[in-house]
């Protein structure tokens, strides 16, 4: 994890969750995550069964140039990675793992910029299908991220943690093996620039997705 702000939430969810696999949503205290909140957002699942914002974080709208509060999460991601992302999200509501995620912004201009996401379980009324907490948080800050929208985004690299003290390897690897499978189906040719190491752990890497080896954190 890259930004403090991810950081902060993982841990303190990790931390109210106790023995479960995910904390309830009236568990959370944002006086708690003070340094993180802006950059906090959580995902409802809507009426065509897809997740849209519920509520968003200030520095989260003003990278988007808008309020995200009702807004589709799932539209957010180019069609090529949509899939890729429903599977992430499977992994997260079924299985109970946390995805980070990192990914790159474009705005009309074709400006580019970097973000790193987590998403994680989060119980409502009994259940964790149709609620996720996470945070979003761009990696550089370039004197346009604010006034130039972003309006389309790539993954460029994942990795699945399970934070109980069980060994989830085989769940893992299935997983992001299904996702690269789906971005590769839709992308013919890898490019030719490969970096072998993602958050200074060794990657392997299909198509533009770099997938990180290994279930635990």
């Amino acid at each position: 994890m890259q930004k403090t702000s991810t950081r902060t939430l993982y841990d303190y969810w990790n931390s109210i969750r106790g023995a479960r696999s995910a904390p309830d949503r009236k568990d959370i205290d944002p006086t708690r995550i003070r340094e993180a909140l802006a950059n906090t957002f959580i995902l409802e699942l809507d009426e065509s069964e897809k997740f849209s914002f519920r509520l968003a974080g200030s520095h989260l709208c003003t990278s988007y140039c808008r309020e995200l509060k009702g807004r589709s999460f799932s539209a957010l991601w180019h069609e090529r990675d949509g899939d890729a992302m429903e599977t992430l999200i499977r992994a997260v509501t079924e299985d109970h793992a946390v995805a980070l995620i990192t990914f790159q912004g474009s705005t009309a201009l074709q400006t580019k910029v970097s973000f790193e996401t987590i998403l994680m379980p989060l119980r409502h009324n009994g259940s964790t299908h149709t609620r996720l907490l996470g945070a979003m948080t761009a990696l550089e800050d370039p004197y346009w991220l604010g006034v130039q929208p972003i309006l389309e985004q790539r993954i460029t690299g994942l990795r699945l943690i399970w934070p109980d003290d069980v060994a989830f390897e085989d769940t893992a690897r299935e997983v992001a093996t299904k996702v690269v499978n789906e971005v590769q189906f839709h992308n013919a040719t890898t490019p030719a620039s490969m970096p072998a190491v993602v958050y200074g752990r060794s990657a392997r890497r299909y198509a533009h997705l770099a997938v990180i080896d290994g279930g635990r954190q």
